[in-house]
């Protein structure tokens, strides 16, 4: 896998929840962030379709930033980082 930018950084914690139905892949998302620092960088693997389409934007209706999403080979990749409290 090659990234277009190299700038990217590390993720502080990664989540795999392809094959995880919505709700859930919202709310095990939310918690794994709760745990987190503020400020922290979280990377997620959503299956397409509803996961991408609702996830991001339930994350920033709770005030997290979609700081990047790219399609991989059959998921995506969000990067999510935490609000700042």
């Amino acid at each position: 896998m090659t990234s277009t930018n190299v700038t990217l950084h590390p993720p502080d914690d990664q989540l795999d929840l392809r094959g995880t139905p919505c709700p859930i892949n919202f709310v095990r998302t939310k918690l794994r962030l709760e745990k987190m620092s503020p400020g922290s960088l979280l990377e997620v693997w959503l299956d397409p379709g509803e996961p991408i389409e609702q996830v991001p934007d339930s994350l920033v209706m709770e005030g997290h930033r979609i700081e990047q999403i790219a399609e991989q080979d059959g998921f995506y990749s969000l990067r999510v980082r935490r609000a700042i409290d």
